[in-house]
């Protein structure tokens, strides 16, 4: 597949369902790749889809949870590559596409699995403050919901893309009491909340999180206030970066090649911030509830 087709595809897809992570996106876009591609070697083939994921980092979505997932597909439909040596590569190329299916199915399952993580914590009367627009905070709420929880929930608005008025639509729709806050506001509503609940773009070896501008602020404000700083995010997004500072984050994190973001504004604010382990409590994920200290052991399984 040419590079336009497999943008083409892969922003498609995102297009067509709005609650689509980027990484599931580009797992399903690889998947189609490794289906239409003829291989000699699973080194060629491993080529091919290296070029397909250099391709998915210029289509101008954040590139996160891109990079991370697709780290782990390559590993995943590569991992029985030894026992392949006495098979043909059409049956290589079948294993490979059954095994990658199975992977994307257990990757989807994970929000509900890390939803369920989190009902416990969320209690009767509790007041949450949550970043922006996240699916699997908002899948998380819904769920609460559905369980005849009443809490009420706090938005920040999130410019410069206003992601947050989408999620207090979508929770309002979903009859959960719900307040669209300036992103200023944070340190006033902090004293009121009862803990932060926010969703992330990529998890780093270190422990610490990758997400939308402000979650770093929003950390070192709880911080303060010695309130919970709970991360709900899929393993999928797990990386063996291990950035010490904002600096150390790459710039294709920071700056989505093709963007709509003004020129003027990505010369000076990144689309996104780096949050230290030491700002948060726990990271649910569909691997379980982890302290940020035990990410590297998962990485190490996971690889």
């Amino acid at each position: 597949m040419k590079d336009l087709e497999i943008q083409d595809y892969f922003l498609k897809i995102i297009e067509e369902d709005k609650n689509m992570s980027n990484g599931i996106a580009a797992i399903k876009t690889l998947l189609l790749v490794l289906e239409r591609t003829n291989f000699t070697t699973i080194q060629e083939l491993v080529n091919t889809i290296k070029s397909a994921v250099s391709s998915l980092k210029n289509s101008g979505k954040p590139v996160t949870s891109v990079c991370s997932a697709s780290e782990l597909f390559i590993c995943f439909i590569t991992l029985a590559s030894p026992k392949l040596e006495d098979k043909t590569m059409d049956e290589v190329k079948t294993i490979m596409l059954n095994r990658g299916q199975t992977f994307l199915k257990k990757l989807e399952e994970g929000r509900h699995v890390i939803a369920k993580h989190a009902m416990p914590f969320i209690t009767d009367g509790c007041r949450i403050l949550t970043h922006s627009r996240s699916r699997v905070i908002l899948e998380t709420l819904k769920l609460a919901a559905r369980q005849n929880k009443h809490f009420h929930v706090f938005v920040t608005t999130s410019s410069l893309d206003n992601e947050g008025a989408k999620m207090v639509e979508e929770l309002k729709n979903s009859n959960i009491e719900c307040t669209l806050i300036l992103d200023a506001a944070v340190g006033y509503v902090m004293e009121s909340i009862d803990f932060v609940m926010v969703g992330a773009e990529g998890v780093m070896e270190s422990g610490g999180i990758i997400n939308r501008i402000g979650t770093y602020t929003m950390a070192l404000c709880a911080k303060e206030m010695k309130k919970p700083f709970y991360v709900l995010t899929e393993s999928f997004k797990f990386s063996r970066l291990y950035p010490l500072n904002q600096r150390d984050l790459p710039n294709s994190y920071k700056y989505p090649k093709n963007s709509e973001i003004r020129d003027d504004f990505k010369k000076i604010h990144p689309l996104v911030d780096y949050t230290p382990p030491l700002k948060i409590t726990l990271i649910f994920t569909d691997l379980g509830i982890l302290t940020p200290s035990a990410v590297s052991d998962e990485l190490i399984k996971l690889y």
